[in-house]
């Protein structure tokens, strides 16, 4: 099955297969005004989605949403429902299996690697800090 698409999504591959621009503009608006397109809803459950399946921080959906050409207003709007104990939880969660795969490594090895994957997922440095705390690395 596939996923929901954003406006932006659709209109784009509308483009791609060499529709004109203005009949691509009336098949959306005729899709949004039958309630079959809806941005927010899409940003809303792309963001819960990716933040609780594939731990990605708030500041990397955001991106993601810009990219599907979804507003300002609705990446905002979908954002507040990820709270910051909830991106805390997650980096924690994605640390914590990490940190387990390394037992062997040297402390110094476990900060980097640990660092380097949640760096790329998208979370801040304070959270970064806070778990490694929490794993007792920082402590070593």
């Amino acid at each position: 099955m596939t996923r929901a698409k954003s406006k932006g999504e659709l209109l784009a591959h509308l483009k791609t297969r060499g529709i004109e621009d203005d009949v691509a503009a009336a098949v959306i608006f005729r899709l949004t005004e039958a309630g079959l397109i809806n941005d927010g809803e899409f940003a809303i459950a792309w963001a819960t989605s990716r933040h609780s399946h594939k731990k990605i921080s708030k500041r990397i959906i955001a991106t993601e949403l810009r990219q599907k050409g979804v507003t300002q207003e609705q990446i905002d709007e979908a954002l507040d429902q990820i709270d910051d104990e909830s991106e805390y939880r997650a980096a924690f969660d994605l640390g914590f299996k990490k940190y387990n795969t390394m037992s062997r490594l040297e402390p110094d090895i476990q900060i980097r690697r640990i660092q380097s994957l949640l760096q790329r997922k998208g979370f801040s440095f304070s959270i970064i800090g806070r778990v490694l705390c929490e794993l007792d690395l920082l402590d070593r």
